[in-house]
């Protein structure tokens, strides 16, 4: 069962478990108004449901929310509010709250607003966690990314919470319209100043959104080369393969030439350049260099080595041998370095020369030479 029809399912479990409940405040709630229009006393009716209206939202909060730390929270406080409506406190205590206010002009601030503000945002609050964690699970479907997934649920709570923040704060009376002006031009100071950060955090989001870059993929750029450990909001953590780790700014992954040798296919390959002496049997040398790949545990079949012949230099056949690996992670600096002392080893045994820089020096005239020609 997915996690979406589970989650659906337990609440409507919970739900219907208190229907009972709601349907006997219903039938006290018309007995108590038949009572008073017959001029009865309700007497315990009454008593009974508030008694059952708080246990209904106690209930009925414990299925939505389902963190037991809150619901006892709330609960203890929605028992001492029945309790004060019953013994008839609640109305003079609501009241002395509202009375209890600061003012200053159009400006009215007062102990209930407050309590009322603050109950307001922790809902909203809630909703708005409630909210980002259904958009999550939502979009999971559409192929996105797990770090993707996450971001954007973030960024959906933070846009919310930034709501509720405003909301709860004009139901106080707080009015925003100079606090916007004066927001407006500390944005514009701040801008300045964190327009790197921003950048950074933007290029971030792009880096998880069309998941170019991932942990554990092989990356190069600049003098940097290794595989990703972790991605943040500001840089990118890359671990060298002598224990370096570098923090890149997502903005230089953003604009600058990024070599990611496992971006769509693990498989990467090398070359190794060998030089012999002219009088050496080239085939030969070249049989050699393949064996020497084929005997490296890390060399792939398939695609399988190669050798080239690239060129006739002043001193040497230029041969190049051609390696796939499906593991650049493991380091491809090793790998050719065991090649060469396999080819070097193999070259020695058979007679395959390694050449040395050759010269040819023509003397037009030099003094004291010219005795020595007679």
């Amino acid at each position: 069962m997915y996690p979406q029809a589970y989650w659906a399912r337990s609440r409507l479990q919970g739900l219907a478990a208190i229907i009972p409940a709601a349907l006997a405040l219903l039938f006290l709630a018309i007995a108590n108004n038949v009572a008073a229009e017959a001029g009865a006393s309700p007497g315990l009716a009454v008593v009974a449901a508030k008694l059952l209206t708080a246990w209904v939202v106690i209930r009925l909060l414990s299925v939505m929310i389902g963190s037991a730390a809150w619901v006892a929270a709330l609960a203890t406080i929605i028992w001492v509010l029945a309790a004060l409506a019953i013994v008839g406190w609640l109305d003079p205590i609501v009241a002395a709250m509202d009375r209890a206010r600061f003012q200053a002009g159009e400006f009215r601030l007062s102990l209930l607003g407050i309590v009322q503000g603050i109950a307001l945002f922790v809902f909203l609050l809630w909703l708005a966690a409630f909210a980002a964690r259904l958009l999550e699970n939502q979009i999971g479907r559409i192929g996105i990314s797990p770090s993707g997934r996450v971001l954007l649920g973030k960024v959906v709570y933070v846009a919310l919470a930034a709501v509720a923040i405003m909301v709860a704060l004009t139901s106080i009376g707080i009015d925003f319209t100079a606090i916007a002006v004066f927001a407006g031009a500390l944005g514009v100071g701040a801008g300045f100043g964190l327009q790197k950060i921003v950048s950074n955090f933007v290029s971030g989001i792009i880096l998880l959104l069309d998941r170019s870059i991932k942990p554990g993929d092989v990356i190069e750029i600049g003098d940097a080369y290794g595989w990703i450990e972790k991605l943040s909001g500001r840089y990118v953590a890359i671990i060298t393969r002598d224990g370096k780790e570098y923090l890149i700014p997502n903005e230089d992954l953003i604009t600058q030439q990024v070599i990611n040798w496992s971006y769509t296919d693990r498989t990467v390959r090398f070359k190794i350049g060998v030089g012999i002496s002219y009088g050496s049997d080239v085939r030969k040398a070249m049989e050699l260099m393949l064996e020497a790949a084929k005997c490296n545990p890390r060399a792939l079949e398939d695609p399988a080595p190669a050798v080239r012949l690239t060129g006739f230099g002043d001193s040497s056949v230029d041969l190049e041998l051609r390696v796939w690996l499906k593991d650049p992670e493991g380091g491809t600096v090793n790998v050719m370095s065991d090649i060469r002392l396999a080819i070097w080893d193999l070259f020695h045994e058979n007679g395959i020369e390694f050449p040395f820089p050759q010269r040819d020096i023509h003397i037009v005239s030099a003094k004291g030479l010219d005795g020595l020609k007679s």
